[in-house]
């Protein structure tokens, strides 16, 4: 696979810091693509899924743009719609934690804390799952491989669990940041999955 793009690369004329770049500034596309797609709220599994097929692609070298993106998110979101509204039932029921802990009920602040972790948790492995989405995936698989594979692989989800902190910290600070931020979210996912099957 290395020798395959150091050839690729030199048959293109590039250096390793002009393919490097031209990685970076994709993973910046691929986040307002992601930004673009998630507008439908419960969208946000298939953009993530079709952000990260988009990436594979690009760094094993092969064709795809906008269009591709487009058909894979058609194809992701038949079933991922139903995975981005459990996401926002989950956070519905960790905001409704939170809140009983503010309120000061007991055990509260235990059960928020706990339904928090839950969260991130879930988050992650869905992040995991979207990173391996194919066309002929199903999300129901990919979810309980990707649940396992958190846990499994403490620092890979960790990882991840910082990107989402770069993106939280980008929106506080510069809303606007955080759009492009996502498709580095998205890079980390698939690097992570790469990283944890190459294991």
């Amino acid at each position: 696979m290395a020798e395959a793009r150091v050839k690729a690369r030199a048959a293109r004329g590039e250096s390793v810091f002009a393919e490097r770049f031209a990685v970076f500034a994709e993973c910046l596309l691929t986040g307002v693509w992601i930004a673009v797609a998630s507008l439908g709220v419960v969208t946000y599994p298939a953009a993530f899924a079709a952000g990260a097929r988009h990436l594979r692609r690009r760094t094993a070298h092969e064709n795809g743009g906008w269009r591709e993106f487009v058909a894979d998110f058609r194809a992701a979101v038949r079933g991922g719609w139903v995975v981005g509204l459990v996401g926002w039932a989950a956070v519905a029921a960790v905001w409704v934690d939170v809140q009983a802990a503010r309120a000061g009920i007991p055990g509260g602040p235990l059960v928020g804390a706990v339904g928090v972790f839950a969260l991130i948790g879930l988050v992650v492995a869905g992040l995991r799952a979207s990173a391996v989405w194919t066309p002929d995936a199903a999300w129901r698989a990919l979810l309980a491989q990707a649940g396992r594979r958190t846990v499994l692989d403490p620092a890979g989800s960790f990882l991840l669990v910082g990107g989402l902190t770069v993106v939280a910290v980008s929106a506080w600070f510069v809303a606007p940041l955080a759009v492009p931020v996502l498709g580095a979210v998205a890079a980390a996912s698939v690097a992570v999955e790469e990283r944890y099957r190459h294991r």
